[in-house]
């Protein structure tokens, strides 16, 4: 029998500094997120980070939680239960710093007759300390004859982009000064690592413009292709792309989002809508971060209006493209692998 694992990051089990503590320590820990020597992000991460940055995620951790508990938990069980119903196979979900963990869910679709699994990263781009991490997790976790595939970075596909398309719409009709495309920032010092050519991201000031195979990896190049798509095919004039969540020292990936918000409301513009195409799922990121923050942000600027367009999340176009992949995958046209090179163009 095959299964379908949806794979997050996570979220911590309460929003209380004890708990989100404990996750950051797990989520720092991981070399594909702090990428130094294990003894100095073992001192840095449990003797400084974690303890200075608790109580203060626990607040903001605390503005978007709901009843039921974590926003990314609670949405990413709901899409699991729609696509389940959808696709009639079993769907479990995983996080990789929290509960469900990937020993869990794999277990859980073991005990259900799966053999092989379809692993989707909820994550659109390629970044290592996303996709990276993930997969690297679930391979080493993945029971004994059980099998599995990978649905590859799928920020070309046509039917993401539509699935996106359609989340935005109610956005869409109505008049903004500007669109921001806030994505996840990451140090730059990542990008270069992931480079495989050694001698292309960030080597040249039109590196994501110049045809490398680099790209098939990089972050940026991808995140940008994804915006672009995205204002053309919702025919967006005006529009920026940023990055945020930025942690810890070096440079990272540019502009900032905090500081794009505010050159756009110097700048003139008054209402905004803002879209966070690296997550496909609503967390701390874009409801606290974008929503509650970079909304303060912006009004503080001199900006009146920020529009936060909802996260993919379990809207329906987005359950529908998934069932397509599902099925593609039980009739045995999966265009999964486990190799990066099989993401298919769709332009």
């Amino acid at each position: 029998m095959k299964g379908v694992l949806l794979a997050n990051l996570g979220s911590p089990d309460s929003p209380t500094p004890r708990s989100v503590r404990r996750y950051l320590q797990r989520f720092l820990m991981d070399e594909a997120v702090l990428d130094i020597p294990w003894p100095l992000r073992f001192l840095l991460v449990r003797g400084l980070i974690a303890p200075l940055r608790a109580a203060r995620s626990a607040a903001a951790y605390r503005r978007i939680w709901t009843p039921e508990g974590s926003p990314l938990t609670t949405i990413s069980q709901r899409l699991a239960e729609r696509l389940r119903e959808a696709a009639g196979v079993p769907v479990e979900t995983a996080m990789r710093y929290s509960r469900p963990g990937a020993a869990e869910a794999l277990e859980r679709l073991r005990r259900q007759g799966v053999s092989e699994v379809l692993v989707i990263p909820q994550f659109p781009q390629y970044a290592v300390p996303t996709w990276g991490t993930i997969l690297k997790d679930i391979k080493r976790r993945l029971p004994p004859g059980m099998r599995m595939q990978i649905r590859p970075p799928f920020y070309r596909d046509a039917d993401y982009m539509k699935s996106l398309l359609a989340a935005a719409a109610p956005w869409l009709g109505k008049k903004w000064d500007c669109w921001l495309l806030s994505f996840h920032g990451l140090p730059e010092r990542h990008l270069r690592k992931a480079d495989p050519t050694g001698a292309h991201c960030l080597r040249r000031p039109d590196c994501c413009e110049t045809p490398s195979p680099a790209h098939a990896v990089c972050y940026r190049r991808q995140s940008l292709e994804t915006a672009k798509a995205f204002a053309r095919h919702a025919g967006v004039d005006r529009w920026s792309v940023a990055f945020q969540s930025r942690l810890g020292w070096g440079k990272w990936m540019t502009p900032y989002t905090e500081e794009e918000l505010r050159r756009l409301a110097k700048e003139g513009a008054r209402r905004i809508a803002v879209l966070c195409p690296a997550f496909t799922v609503d967390c701390l990121e874009t409801l606290e971060e974008i929503g509650i923050r970079g909304r303060e942000t912006f009004r503080k600027a001199g900006g009146e209006e920020l529009a936060l367009v909802p996260c993919l999340n379990d809207h329906p176009a987005w359950v529908e493209t998934l069932r397509k992949w599902v099925e593609e995958f039980v009739e045995g046209n999966s265009k999964g692998g486990e190799g990066l090179s099989a993401c298919p163009r769709r332009d």
